[in-house]
């Protein structure tokens, strides 16, 4: 009996031993918090990395040489090239008045011809987030492809726009194949000194003015008339709400915030977006809709049709 009562001892000291007893909330709160701080700090490094290639990318971007200017560059915009017969959509070398470069550009010669093609979106292979201002402002992305995506740059469309009256027209496309389109009188981006400033006249169309005055709310149709918004990026902010960009990540004149945001964030859907960051025109799909394609163009005021 000493036996099994010994033994029976032994297997009640070991299945105590065998129990562990599970860490109390505040024992595992505190690794938690250690981990998030860790974490919070690979993604504060990979944020400040990011921003320092942007930096490298724009300075080398502004060491740049000029190109010299061709005597064949005598067309100071697509109107130009379309009143001098030329009616095939596609690149064409121009030289605004005052540009220090000749620009190779995608003019589109449909609705009435001479359109100097200035952004496209179509399927987000090109990335339009986190740009930083100095990629705005020379561009990027591939405009020789008549599919490719590209921003034309804002220091070209200064000068573009610098040249006379100009109007902008934009065309739009959802993923059910609806077509909208929305036309802007006297289109004017001012100079880098003045943040790349958008002017804009009367609006046409049927998509819908988006592009209001921020004092507007919600944007109405009727209000056409704009006084001047400043163009911001992530690195160079110059709405008077600094959320608009941060929230939106991308370069824009925000008027109101996402009311017309066409270089937002590209979804390959219409509500894939969790916020309204998506390619956003407020007056035709609401903040909540991202549109699948859109073509941002300029036009002189006083187009030539070329000779018959």
């Amino acid at each position: 009996s000493n036996m099994y009562s010994d033994l029976a001892s032994t297997m009640a000291v070991m299945k105590k031993e065998d129990v562990k007893v599970p860490p109390t909330c505040e024992q595992q709160v505190e690794p938690l918090k250690a981990e998030i701080q860790a974490l919070n700090k690979v993604i504060s490094d990979q944020q400040h990395y990011i921003q320092e290639l942007h930096r490298n990318h724009g300075r080398h971007l502004e060491q740049i040489p000029s190109a010299p200017l061709g005597a064949g560059s005598a067309h100071r915009d697509c109107s130009d090239v379309f009143a001098d017969g030329n009616v095939a959509s596609g690149v064409y070398v121009i030289r605004p008045d005052g540009s220090p470069t000749a620009l190779s550009v995608y003019c589109d010669m449909n609705n009435g011809g001479g359109w100097t093609v200035f952004q496209r979106r179509r399927d987000g292979k090109e990335n339009f987030d986190s740009r930083a201002w100095v990629e705005y402002k020379h561009g990027f992305g591939d405009m020789f492809s008549p599919e490719g995506e590209f921003w034309l740059g804002n220091e070209p469309l200064h000068h573009l726009t610098l040249q006379g009256n100009y109007e902008l027209r934009i065309d739009m496309e959802d993923f059910d194949g609806n077509q909208r389109y929305a036309e802007y009188k006297n289109f004017l981006v001012d100079d880098e000194e003045d943040e790349y400033q958008l002017h804009l006249g009367e609006y046409t169309g049927n998509a819908g003015n988006a592009l209001v005055n921020t004092q507007m709310s919600p944007p109405e149709e009727e209000a056409w008339s704009v006084p001047g918004i400043k163009f911001s990026t992530y690195d160079h902010l110059n709405d008077s709400d600094s959320r608009c960009v941060r929230h939106s990540r991308s370069g824009w004149w925000f008027s109101r915030c996402d009311s017309g945001n066409l270089n937002g964030h590209y979804y390959n859907g219409p509500y894939q977006a969790m916020t309204d960051d998506g390619v956003v025109w407020y007056t035709w799909h609401g903040w909540w809709y991202s549109i699948k394609s859109v073509v941002m163009m300029v036009r002189a005021d006083d187009l030539q049709h070329p000779a018959e």
